[in-house]
C-alpha cells in the first residue's frame, strides 16, 4: 500500500526542479559508494540484493530506518516484504538528500525481489516508479501494463497513466487516472487530477484539487506535505494571487526548511515583487541543494539584476559544465535563451524528443529549431506544444517569438499577450526578452490594423 509521502513520486517530491520535470543521472555519490562497499560484505549472492543490503551510512531518521530494514532483511525474519519496504525507504532518502543515486538503490531492491518472485506486484510497482523517475518511459510502460494485467489496483493505473502522460498521451492517461480515482479517490488520485487539470488549462480546477491534497497532509509526512504546498503555491502564483502563493511557500518551508521547489517559488515571488536581494537569498539556498539548471538559471538572472555579474558568470560556468547531464531539456532552453551553442541545444532537444513527446519537450524542440533558422519546423512543434491548452508563460513566449520570426504577426501578438498576462512565471532574462519583442511587434501590429482599415 502506498503511503502519503509516495504521492510525490510522480513529480519527485522536494527534489523537483521548479514546476517541470527533470532528468536523473546514475553517476551520483550514493550509487558509486554502494558499489564500492559491496566488496567483502556478507550478503546474498544475487548482485541486486548485495547492492541493496550494503551497510548504509548517515545519521538522519531515514538513514536509521534504512539500516534497520537492511538488518531485518539480512536476518531473514521477514525477507521479501522487508526488501520492498527498504526500496521505498531509499526513495524517501533520494528525496530528502537530493541524491538521486538512491533511486538506483531502490531499483536494486525491486530487482532483488523479482529475482525470486518475478511477478510480485509490489516489486513491479516500485520498479515501475523508479524507471519513470529515470526517464525510461518505454520500460516503465511495459512494467505498468504487466501490473494492470496482474491486479486491479489504483496505484497501478496511476503508474501507467504517469508514463503515458510523459510520452504526451494525455487522453489515454486521463482514462487511467479516472479508473484510479474510481477505485480509490485518495491523495494519489487528486494529485494527478490537479496536474492534469493544469495541463489542460484548467488552473482553477488544479487549485481546487491541490487544496484537497494539502488539507489531508500533516506533520507525519513533512516531505510530501511540503511538496504539496509548493505545488499549490505555484498554481496560485500563476493565478496572480501573490499573497496566497507566498503563504503556501512559507507553509511548505515550515514542514521542510530545505524544500527546494518551495525555496525556488519564494524566490520567484520576491522577484515578481521587485525584492531582488531577498529573492537571491532564497534562490541561493535552493541552488545549494540541487544542481538542476532551472535553479542556477533563475539565480544567475537575479544576480545580474543587482549588477553582480561576476557571481552570475561563475554560476553560469558551472551550469555549462553540468547542465546537459542534470537536465538536458532545461539546459537546451537556457542555451538558446542566452544565444549560446545553438547546435548543441538542438541535439539535446532532439534526443529528449526520442524519449518523450510531452508538450514541454515539443516546445524545447521548437525553440531550438528557431535558433537554428528552421522556422517551418519550429512552427510545427510550437503549435503541437499548445494543443492541450496548457497556460504556461514560456510556451506562449516561445510561440510568439516563433510566429513573429515567421512573419505571422497576428498569432505573435496573441501569444505575446497570453505570455504577458502571466509573465511572473518567466525568468528575469525571459521577461526582458518578452518585453523587447512585444514592443518591437506593436508597430507592425498597428501598421497591419491601419492597412486593413484602408
Amino acid at each position: 500500500m502506498l503511503k502519503f509521502f509516495q504521492l510525490s513520486l510522480l513529480f519527485g517530491g522536494c527534489i523537483l526542479a521548479g514546476f517541470g520535470l527533470w532528468k536523473i543521472t546514475d553517476s551520483t555519490g550514493a550509487w558509486r559508494a554502494s558499489l564500492k562497499r559491496t566488496q567483502g560484505v556478507s550478503v546474498p549472492s544475487n548482485d541486486a540484493c548485495a547492492i541493496a543490503l550494503v551497510p548504509h551510512q548517515g545519521d538522519e531518521p531515514i538513514d536509521r530506518e534504512i539500516r534497520r530494514l537492511q538488518s531485518e532483511a539480512q536476518s531473514g525474519t521477514k525477507g521479501i516484504e522487508t526488501v520492498k519496504r527498504l526500496g521505498w525507504a531509499f526513495v524517501g532518502k533520494a528525496r530528502s538528500s537530493y541524491d538521486p543515486g538512491f533511486y538506483k538503490l531502490a531499483e536494486q531492491c525491486a530487482l532483488c525481489v523479482r529475482s525470486t518472485q518475478p511477478n510480485d506486484a509490489d516489486a513491479l510497482l516500485l520498479q515501475g516508479h523508479i524507471l519513470d523517475s529515470l526517464h525510461q518511459f518505454k520500460e516503465a510502460e511495459s512494467v505498468a501494463r504487466k501490473l494492470v494485467a496482474i491486479r486491479n489496483d489504483s496505484s497501478d493505473y496511476g503508474l501507467l497513466g504517469d508514463v503515458l502522460m510523459e510520452q504526451g498521451r494525455l487522453d489515454e492517461a486521463i482514462i487511467l487516472y479516472q479508473k484510479m480515482t474510481n477505485l480509490r479517490p485518495d491523495l494519489q488520485a487528486y494529485t494527478r487530477i490537479a496536474h492534469m487539470r493544469w495541463l489542460k488549462g484548467d488552473l482553477e480546477g488544479a487549485i481546487e484539487a491541490m487544496q484537497m491534497v494539502v488539507a489531508a497532509g500533516g506533520s507525519g509526512e513533512p516531505e510530501a506535505t511540503a511538496w504539496a504546498y509548493a505545488r499549490l503555491g505555484s498554481y496560485q502564483f500563476q493565478a496572480g494571487d501573490i499573497e496566497a502563493a507566498a503563504k503556501s511557500a512559507n507553509i511548505a518551508l515550515q514542514f521542510r526548511a530545505n524544500c527546494a521547489p518551495a525555496l525556488l517559488l519564494r524566490g520567484r515571488i520576491l522577484l515578481a515583487q521587485n525584492k531582488t536581494s531577498a529573492a537571491i537569498e532564497s534562490l541561493q539556498h535552493a541552488a545549494a541543494l540541487t544542481s538542476l539548471p532551472e535553479y542556477q538559471w533563475v539565480l544567475a538572472d537575479a544576480l545580474r539584476e543587482i549588477g553582480d555579474s561576476s557571481a552570475a558568470e561563475e554560476l553560469e560556468s558551472r551550469l555549462l559544465n553540468s547542465g546537459a547531464a542534470n537536465d538536458a531539456r532545461t539546459f537546451a532552453l537556457y542555451l538558446i535563451t542566452r544565444g549560446e551553442q545553438t547546435q548543441q541545444a538542438l541535439t539535446l532537444a532532439q534526443r529528449e524528443l526520442s524519449i518523450r513527446e510531452d508538450i514541454f519537450t515539443l516546445d524545447t524542440v521548437a525553440w531550438t529549431l528557431k535558433a537554428n533558422n528552421r522556422l517551418s519546423e519550429a512552427r510545427y512543434y510550437s503549435e503541437k506544444s499548445l494543443k492541450e491548452g496548457t497556460q504556461d508563460a514560456r510556451l506562449f513566449y516561445h510561440a510568439g517569438a516563433i510566429a513573429m520570426a515567421s512573419g505571422d504577426y497576428a498569432d505573435a501578438e496573441v501569444s505575446f499577450r497570453h505570455a504577458d498576462e502571466i509573465k511572473q512565471l518567466l525568468t528575469p532574462s525571459e521577461r526582458v526578452a518578452l518585453n523587447r519583442q512585444f514592443a518591437a511587434l506593436k508597430p507592425r501590429a498597428k501598421s497591419r490594423t491601419e492597412a486593413g482599415s484602408n
